[in-house]
C-alpha cells in the first residue's frame, strides 16, 4: 500500500472575494475559488447560461440530416456504447427522435462478440436488424474511431452520423456528418462534454432545426429538459470532468430526481438500490445507479439496461431494475474474487518492482478486468492493466491509469516501438482497452512498463491527496454539510475534503472492517467514521475528512468521514 503526500489547494483570495461578494456563502466561495471559478457566471447553473449548441461544429449540419430524414419516413437506428454513458445516450436519443417523430430502434454491440464501437460486425448485425435495414446509423458514444465500420455501412447503401466524444485517430471516418467537441478544428468551449451530453446537444439542434423548417413553433417541440435526469447520469457516471457547463447539465438533472419528475427506469433503480431520490446526489449517481447500468455491459447484454432507461411502464421498470441489481450482486462476487487472485499474483517475487503493474489470468472474465485494473492502480498507485481471455487465441485488457501517466499516450508508444504487439488500442488518458495475442503477453508486460517509464522519466508514483486545509469550526456543523452535498463536485471538481489535527476521545470497529471514532477539535466534539480501515489510531492524529450529514432516527448531525488519517 503507497503512503499519500498530503497538500491543501492554494486559494485564489481575489476570485473567493469576487464570489463573496455576490452573495455566495463564504465556505463555497473559498471552496470554488480554490476549483477555478473565478466570476459568479460560473456558478448560475439554470438552462439560460447552457453553451449554445450552434457552437459544436457539424451539429447544424447533422440536424438538417436527420430531420431530412424524418421528413421522408427514413429508418434511424441508434449504435451504442455498452456502459453507462452510452447506454444513457441510447435511452436519450431513442426518447428524443421518438417524440421528434423519427422512425428508430437501436443496437448495442455485444463487447463479447462484436466489440466495441462501429465494427463492419455490428454494420453487419444492423442490415439485419429486427426492424429492417436502417438508412442511417446514429452512433452514441462512439464512432469517432470506427473508419472500417462507417466504409462498411457506405458500401452497405446506409448512411452514418456520429456522436461521440472520445479523441480522433489521424483518419477520421467517411461519415455524413461527425459532432465530437474534440474533433480538429472545433471550437466547442467546453471538450468534456460526455457521449450523452453530445446527444443531448445534437437533439437539441435537431428541435431547433425542425422549428425553422415550421414544423414546430418558435419554442414547440418536445421538452427536452425532461431527460436532464439521463444526462446527469452519464455524465458522472463516465467520470468526465465536470466543467462549468457539466456541472448545469448534472444539476439540473439532479434538481429534475429530487423533485420526484424522473424516468421510471431512474425511480426503480433509486429504490433497488435503497436510495432516496429526493436527496439525490453525484455520488448516488456514480456509486448506485451508474454501477447497476454498467453490469449489463459487464456480464450480459446492455440492451436490459437501455429497456429500463426507455420503458414508461413503472412496474417493467422495477422488475428490470432487480434484474439489474442481481446481474450487479453477480458483478461484485466475480470482481472481488478476481481481485484477490490478481493480489495474490502481485505478491510473487518482482511482481510489483516496475513502474506499471500488467496482470493476466485466462480464468478471468473479460467484463470485470477493468474493474480490477482499477482496484489495484488504488493501492499500488501505478497505471495498471489487466487482462482475460477474448476468443481462441486473443487476450483483451483494460486499463486505469493515475494523473502522471496518460495511458493511451503509453500504449500508442507502445505500438510505435514494437509494431506487431497490439492488436487494437482505445481510450484516454485515464482509461483504455487494447487487445494482445495471448502467446504476446509475455513481450507486452515489459514493453508497457519501458513505454512508461520513457514517458515520464519515472520509476515510481506518489499519490497526493488535494485538500482544503483547515475548516473554519464555524461551519463544522450539519447545516453546512447538507448545503455542500446539494452541490455537484467529481472529477475535477472534487468534493471537499478538509485537514485538521484532532483528538480521538474514542474509537471501536463495526461491521468487523469499520472505524468508528469519536473526536475532539477545540471544544467541538464530533461523531467520525474511517471506512474499510480496521487499525486503531493514535490519541492526536491529523486527519483528511469529508463533512456529511448523517441522519438517525429523524435526527441529522454532522459526521466526519475520514480519507485519511496519520
Amino acid at each position: 500500500m503507497v503512503s499519500p503526500r498530503l497538500t491543501i489547494r492554494p486559494a485564489d483570495l481575489a476570485a473567493c472575494h469576487v464570489l463573496e461578494a455576490s452573495g455566495i456563502h463564504p465556505l463555497l466561495a473559498r471552496l470554488w475559488a480554490a476549483r477555478g471559478v473565478t466570476h459568479p457566471d460560473q456558478t448560475r447553473l439554470a438552462w439560460p447560461s447552457l453553451l449554445p449548441p450552434a457552437g459544436l461544429t457539424h451539429s447544424a449540419h447533422a440536424a438538417g440530416v436527420l430531420a431530412d430524414a424524418i421528413q421522408a419516413g427514413k429508418k434511424l437506428l441508434i449504435v451504442a456504447d455498452y456502459d453507462c454513458d452510452g447506454a444513457t445516450a441510447c435511452a436519450v436519443g431513442l426518447r428524443a427522435l421518438s417524440a421528434m417523430g423519427a422512425d428508430v430502434d437501436f443496437l448495442v454491440p455485444n463487447r463479447f462478440e462484436t466489440g466495441y464501437g462501429l465494427s463492419p460486425a455490428v454494420v453487419d448485425l444492423a442490415c439485419r436488424h429486427r426492424s429492417g435495414k436502417p438508412d442511417i446509423i446514429i452512433t452514441v458514444d462512439n464512432g469517432i474511431a470506427s473508419v472500417d465500420g462507417v466504409a462498411a455501412a457506405n458500401a452497405a447503401g446506409i448512411g452514418v452520423v456520429i456522436t461521440d466524444h472520445h479523441l480522433p485517430g489521424d483518419t477520421l471516418p467517411d461519415a455524413l456528418a461527425i459532432v465530437n467537441p474534440n474533433q480538429p478544428g472545433c471550437g466547442f468551449p467546453s471538450k468534456n462534454l460526455a457521449g450523452v451530453g453530445v446527444i443531448f446537444y445534437m437533439m437539441l439542434a435537431l428541435r431547433a432545426e425542425l422549428r425553422r423548417r415550421g414544423v414546430y413553433a418558435a419554442d414547440g417541440g418536445p421538452r427536452l429538459d425532461a431527460l436532464s435526469d439521463l444526462v446527469a447520469l452519464g455524465t458522472v457516471a463516465d467520470v468526465v470532468k465536470l466543467d462549468a457547463n457539466n456541472r448545469l447539465l448534472v444539476t439540473q438533472g439532479l434538481q429534475r430526481m429530487r423533485s420526484g419528475r424522473l424516468q421510471p427506469g431512474l425511480r426503480a433503480l433509486f429504490a433497488v438500490a435503497g436510495r432516496e431520490p429526493r436527496s439525490a446526489n453525484g455520488f448516488d449517481l456514480g456509486f448506485a445507479l451508474g454501477p447497476r447500468i454498467n453490469a449489463a455491459g459487464r456480464l450480459a447484454d446492455m440492451s436490459l439496461g437501455i429497456a429500463c432507461l426507455t420503458t414508461d411502464d413503472e412496474a417493467q421498470a422495477l422488475e428490470m431494475a432487480r434484474e439489474l441489481d442481481n446481474i450487479n450482486r453477480e458483478r461484485r462476487t466475480i470482481e472481488a474474487e478476481m481481485r484477490e487472485q490478481a493480489l495474490a499474483a502481485m505478491e510473487e517475487p518482482n511482481a510489483s518492482a516496475g513502474a506499471t503493474v500488467c496482470v493476466f489470468d485466462p480464468g478471468w472474465h473479460q467484463g470485470v478486468v477493468g474493474l480490477v485494473a482499477s482496484r489495484l492502480k488504488e493501492k499500488f498507485w501505478r497505471p495498471t492493466l489487466a487482462f482475460a481471455p477474448a476468443g481462441d487465441d486473443e487476450i483483451r485488457g483494460s486499463g486505469r491509469s493515475i494523473p502522471d501517466v496518460h495511458l493511451r499516450d503509453a500504449l500508442d508508444l507502445v505500438s510505435k516501438r514494437h509494431p506487431n504487439l497490439i492488436r487494437k488500442f482505445g481510450g484516454h488518458a485515464m482509461a483504455a482497452g487494447l487487445t494482445l495475442g495471448k502467446a504476446d503477453f509475455p513481450a507486452f508486460a515489459p514493453a508497457f512498463d519501458a513505454a512508461v517509464r520513457e514517458l515520464t522519466g519515472r520509476d515510481s508514483f506518489e499519490p497526493v491527496i488535494e485538500t482544503d486545509g483547515s475548516l473554519e469550526s464555524g461551519y463544522a456543523n450539519a447545516d453546512v454539510a447538507g448545503m455542500l452535498q446539494q452541490q455537484v463536485w467529481g472529477a475535477g471538481f472534487a468534493a471537499p475534503l478538509f485537514l485538521d489535527e484532532f483528538v480521538v476521545r474514542n474509537q471501536r470497529l463495526v461491521g468487523e472492517k469499520h472505524l468508528k471514532l469519536s473526536l475532539e477539535r477545540g471544544h467541538q466534539r464530533f461523531d467520525a467514521i474511517w471506512f474499510g480501515h480496521d487499525q486503531s489510531l493514535p490519541e492526536h492524529i491529523q486527519a483528511a475528512y469529508r463533512l456529511e450529514q448523517n441522519v438517525w432516527n429523524g435526527m441529522v448531525s454532522v459526521q466526519l468521514v475520514i480519507e485519511h488519517a496519520s
